[in-house]
């Protein structure tokens, strides 16, 4: 027994010692990453800013993907406005002589790539070169790197070039397979985030708005590479159909690349350019150690703010992305605020819950009688992300953002099927008529289906009443564009959805312009996590099971597997997008 007691106390104190180890590394990992971020970056002479594999371009703050292991600056996400506002610096910057594009894999949202490309070929003005090297080039970093004056790759390389086509995973046969029932209330025959619960294929209307938006965000992107790499439009298509980039020799001969080399080689082709001597070290700068080498905080006086609201929008403050407690609080701060002269929303949200995108509509629409308002879209501002929009001053969209996808849905699981096969009843007591109009096991009643489809008619009637009343069209208007069918930025322009394309720089601009004031700091909001705060966020135990978890079925699929199971995102009437898509 005593022998026994010995065992288990040596036991405790090794767990402790370990813990006590473990503690003093956390620190001490916390200081050296602490010291190491707070060096100063020095931009030496004759410097090639380089867009690499490292550079992770984010929309907003709220997507910051930090964490314990991912503090340098090396590494670090990188905001697109500030992203912008480094190659504008760059243009003027005498120690900066060029940008080698070197990512193979970009990790950007279509529309940031676009704002990048733009930022890059205004770069091009100021006579410095821009070259591009690639090794295996995803579609999205060969669409960015075709602006380079020369593109230069791999001599067993190739480049993934393509076009757009998305799938779509059904779960009909699954649901029924398994004796799950699933109720599908909606309004819109093109609102299609349900189809995958109805259907085994794509209906013919989500297959015609599909058609239509890919089309539209292909012609947008492969006319202008076909631009920059001089090759005739027709013969582009023929390149793209025949995949003619994955075969090295055939890119060079349908010119999607000027020369096939090695890395060494194209670093000596810069240093060449440099005219800097075989001895001479390449001055390569990355973009956020660049951004670093001046970002300061923004000082007292005048502000345009701009408002990150990115992600699934919902209720309560239970979720990383646009919760509406936290949103609601960060737009009444806002209106306070006296610095604050204007406020611009930049929106990149396929929408969410109903009710969460009604309370931060109606805060944002006091917010606008106290000081403008101005809304950017990002890469999706879609049903419940459009709806928010509708207290705007002004509307600024991408031409590729994926916008519109008015419309509203209920999905209620219910497993009546599967739990009797396994020899599971429920019997009910209530009080009155509808107590249970919903359960787990039974589904809806009657009733219940009547008043849930009256819902959603009301949820959609209010949401056409303020989009008429923000785009200045009858309800028939709106309701012949929405119905749930999603526009691109071009086509929502033509049509009325949106005032303007441009990006959130123009609609800062704007902002600041619709208020009066001429010198101002852009204020970022909500503000960027510290180190710390990343990396107790990493360390929430529910965010690391849903990382995993989506990280293993994907991002879409995660999404319908989170509307199955969170019994709060279940219940609730949405606004939302069925689908995403990315060049890559």
């Amino acid at each position: 027994m005593k022998s026994f007691f010995k065992n288990v106390l040596a036991n405790i104190v090794a767990i402790v010692l370990l813990c006590v180890v473990f503690f003093f590394f956390f620190i001490m990992l916390l200081v050296f990453s602490s010291m190491s971020g707070d060096k100063s970056v020095v931009v030496k002479k004759n410097s090639v800013l380089t867009i690499n594999l490292n550079t992770h371009i984010i929309d907003s703050p709220t997507e910051e993907q930090g964490g314990i292991f991912n503090m340098s600056n090396q590494n670090k996400s990188i905001l697109i406005y500030e992203a912008l506002e480094a190659i504008n610096k760059a243009k003027t910057d005498d120690n900066i002589k060029g940008i080698s594009i070197e990512a193979d894999d970009l990790n950007a949202g279509l529309t940031q790539i676009d704002d990048l490309r733009n930022a890059l070929e205004d770069f091009k003005k100021s006579g410095k070169f821009i070259y591009a090297y690639g090794n295996n080039v995803s579609q999205g970093s060969y669409y960015l790197g075709s602006v380079a004056d020369q593109y230069y790759l791999n001599p067993s390389g190739m480049i993934e070039l393509k076009g757009l086509a998305t799938e779509v995973t059904f779960f009909k046969d699954f649901a029924e397979k398994y004796g799950i029932g699933i109720e599908v209330i909606r309004h819109g025959k093109f609102k299609s985030a349900v189809e995958p619960f109805l259907r085994n294929d794509i209906s013919p209307e989500n297959k015609e708005q599909l058609s239509v938006l890919l089309n539209d965000l292909w012609k947008n992107t492969a006319d202008k590479m076909a631009v920059s790499r001089k090759i005739d439009t027709a013969q582009f298509r023929t390149s793209v159909d025949s995949l003619y980039g994955m075969i090295p020799e055939l890119t060079l001969k349908y010119k999607l690349a000027d020369k096939l080399i090695q890395q060494s080689e194209y670093d000596q082709i810069i240093k060449s350019k440099l005219q800097l001597k075989e001895k001479d070290k390449l001055n390569k700068i990355s973009l956020g150690k660049y951004i670093a080498s001046y970002e300061e905080e923004s000082g007292s006086g005048d502000k345009v703010a701009v408002l990150y609201a990115s992600g699934s929008i919902n209720s309560g403050d239970d979720y990383n992305d646009i919760n509406s407690k936290k949103y609601v609080k960060y737009i009444k701060d806002l209106q306070d605020n006296d610095k604050v002269k204007a406020v611009v929303l930049r929106i990149n949200s396929p929408g969410g819950s109903a009710n969460a995108s009604d309370e931060i509509l109606f805060e944002l629409q006091q917010l606008k009688k106290k000081k403008p308002l101005v809304v950017s879209f990002g890469d999706y501002a879609a049903s419940g992300g459009y709806y928010i929009a509708m207290a705007a001053d002004k509307i600024y969209s991408e031409p590729n953002t994926l916008t519109g996808s008015i419309g509203v849905f209920g999905v209620m699981p219910y497993f009546k099927e599967v739990a009797n096969k396994n020899g599971i009843r429920s019997d009910i007591v209530a009080t009155n008529a509808n107590s249970a109009y919903f359960s787990s096991l039974n589904g809806l009643t009657p009733h219940g289906v009547t008043m849930m489809t009256k819902s959603v008619e009301g949820t959609y009637k209010r949401f056409v009443h303020f989009v008429t009343q923000n785009r200045k069209q009858t309800f028939e208007q709106i309701d012949s564009v929405g119905g749930g069918r999603v526009w691109s930025g071009t086509r929502a322009k033509q049509i009325g959805l949106v005032d303007e394309l441009g990006s959130l720089a123009d609609a800062v601009k704007f902002a600041a312009q619709k208020a009066g004031v001429k010198s101002y700091n852009v204020a970022t909001y909500p503000k960027k996590m510290t180190a710390f705060e990343q990396i107790f966020q990493d360390l929430n135990e529910d965010d690391i099971s849903a990382r995993v978890i989506k990280n293993k079925i994907g991002k879409a699929n995660y999404e319908i597997f989170q509307q199955i199971t969170d019994e709060k995102l279940k219940s609730e009437v949405k606004m939302e997008m069925p689908y995403e898509i990315k060049i890559n």
